[in-house]
């Protein structure tokens, strides 16, 4: 479903594409990614278990890193799956593992754009061919522990706020800010915001969402205080493990966090993964930009189905499926071949 040179053999003539989408079904398909938090343990076993695609990629992912990351992935300890540092790659390798199991059913099945949300950006840029696999786990792992260390435990802080709009919420941020750092960090989708920031701020900053009349305003259970200006250390870290890894051209554009744009330029991909870890991920605008660009199909790759809920919140219209499981699997594989995907 990409646009690409077409030879003797591919028995699909030039005429039937048109900017990415087949012209005689009218398909676009995105495959995105998800994020920190949709880790659990016992993700991606019985991929692993049914297809030998799904299998090789955890069995990469245990050589890459030098741990064994899918018994983790597999049995835990929960405890050892929820570091930072542990669950990063963790789920990037589940994400992989999903593609590679769909890609065995449906090998002529191609993307014409992909995005994931925050980790899950690394899982499209492997997916678009502009980074390795072994790399991108490397480097979340990397990335998971610098932000760790970024800010001390406890001195950091995200909450959940719904139902207000992002300007009711950067307002509320801007008051609280008389306290510490806090900011907007995740626009999720309609009335869904992640704000970011030191605790006693985010504090504040919940209990004056709650006064403007939010529905729900929750502090996160997380470890740091993601996307925010207390990353900023750890996106200097990372810049330097950046510079040392081979990134590609990206055969499909991949919308980034923090613009929205679609990249295929190395440069420009490594430059958004630096200023991804301390400004807000864009996700809705990413998904608003992808179905302006014409994406009418998304599949969700990897554990849960937080983004296949955003997505169908930001437009009812699109089709979304998931890959997580084998019955998902199952379900997404019968789906994208009756609509001729």
């Amino acid at each position: 479903m990409t646009e690409r040179t077409v030879n003797p053999t591919d028995g699909r003539r030039e005429s039937e594409r048109d900017n990415g989408k087949d012209v005689r079904t009218g398909i676009k398909l995105a495959f995105v990614f998800p994020g920190q938090g949709a880790q659990a343990t016992g993700m991606g076993r019985e991929l692993a278990d049914r297809s030998p695609a799904a299998r090789a990629v955890f069995a990469a992912a245990d050589v890459a890193l030098g741990i064994p990351l899918s018994e983790l992935c597999f049995n835990g300890p929960d405890e050892e799956l929820q570091r930072t540092e542990i669950t990063q790659p963790a789920i990037l390798t589940v994400s992989e593992a999903c593609r590679a199991a769909l890609l065995e059913q449906l090998p002529q099945l191609t993307p014409t754009c992909a995005a994931g949300l925050s980790l899950g950006e690394y899982a499209a840029l492997t997916a678009a061919g502009a980074l390795a696999f072994a790399d991108a786990v490397r480097l979340v792992r990397l990335r998971g522990r610098f932000m760790q260390e970024a800010v001390p435990e406890g001195k950091g802080a995200m909450a959940a706020i719904l139902g207000l709009t992002e300007e009711a919420v950067a307002d509320v941020c801007r008051e609280a800010a008389a306290y510490g750092v806090v900011a907007p960090a995740n626009l999720n989708g309609p009335g869904q915001v992640v704000i970011s920031g030191s605790a006693q701020a985010v504090a504040v900053a919940v209990e004056l969402a709650r006064a403007r009349g939010a529905k729900r305003a929750v502090p996160l259970a997380v470890s740091a205080p993601f996307h925010c200006e207390l990353m900023r250390p750890a996106g200097e870290r990372l810049a330097r493990e950046l510079e040392r890894t081979e990134f590609r051209p990206a055969a499909i554009p991949v919308y980034a966090n923090v613009d929205a744009a679609p990249t295929s330029d190395p440069a420009r991909i490594r430059a958004n993964l630096i200023e991804q870890v301390s400004s807000p991920v864009l996700w809705e605008a990413c998904v608003r930009r992808m179905i302006a660009d014409g994406a009418t199909h998304f599949v969700e790759l990897g554990p849960g189905k937080t983004l296949s809920a955003l997505i169908k919140k930001i437009d009812k219209n699109v089709w979304v499926g998931n890959v997580e499981d084998g019955a998902s699997l199952a379900e997404t594989v019968a789906r994208l071949k009756e609509c001729g995907a």
